[in-house]
């Protein structure tokens, strides 16, 4: 295998840094801040959608002052072209009882919504004392349900982003930033 080709393919695909390190870092101590004045004192439990907002999930429950506990899972959700069936595959789910828990659902990127806004109905049938979302990047313009964050860190146009734990094919998680992906590679 040619390494160098394959971390000049890697890196060309990489058409522009949209947000940078500095600012996804500024904009998470905002959000930490903001969820630690509101939940002051009270049982808080940061929920992950895996597998893109891992690293969202890392930085924004160690910039969270207040006690929190974290939770993990995984969520399909099955469509015929534009019209949901209604079916939501949960391949992995919490431990906690969060009856008991202020939920926040901690995601990485709201698009269509169709999904994520299903896993709230989902979360919120289990009467959670409260139930929030923070995404880190909402993309309004491909949203197909009346779905909004209670705490949006950027919104961006309609183009396909990677790094910060946002993946295509699995690559480009590990990067510091978010970037627009080229899929030509020019």
């Amino acid at each position: 295998m040619d390494y160098a080709k394959a971390i000049d393919d890697f890196n060309s695909k990489i058409k522009r840094i949209i947000i940078t390190e500095e600012q996804i870092d500024t904009a998470i101590k905002k959000a930490g801040k903001q969820i630690s004045d509101i939940y002051d004192g009270h049982p808080i439990l940061l929920v992950s959608i895996l597998k893109g907002s891992f690293v969202f999930m890392a930085d924004l429950c160690r910039a969270v002052t207040a006690p929190c506990e974290i939770g993990f899972m995984c969520a399909k959700s099955y469509y015929n072209g534009t019209v949901s069936s209604g079916v939501v595959q949960i391949t992995m789910d919490l431990e906690q009882d969060i009856s008991k828990y202020h939920v926040i659902i901690v995601e990485d990127i709201i698009d269509t919504g169709r999904t994520l806004n299903d896993v709230a109905k989902l979360l919120k049938s289990r009467n959670p004392l409260s139930l929030r979302i923070v995404t880190l990047l909402d993309k309004p313009a491909r949203r197909l349900v009346d779905l909004k964050a209670d705490i949006s860190l950027f919104t961006i146009d309609d183009y396909f982003v990677v790094g910060y734990g946002l993946d295509c094919g699995e690559y480009y998680r590990n990067l510091p930033y978010i970037a627009e992906y080229n899929d030509k590679g020019e």
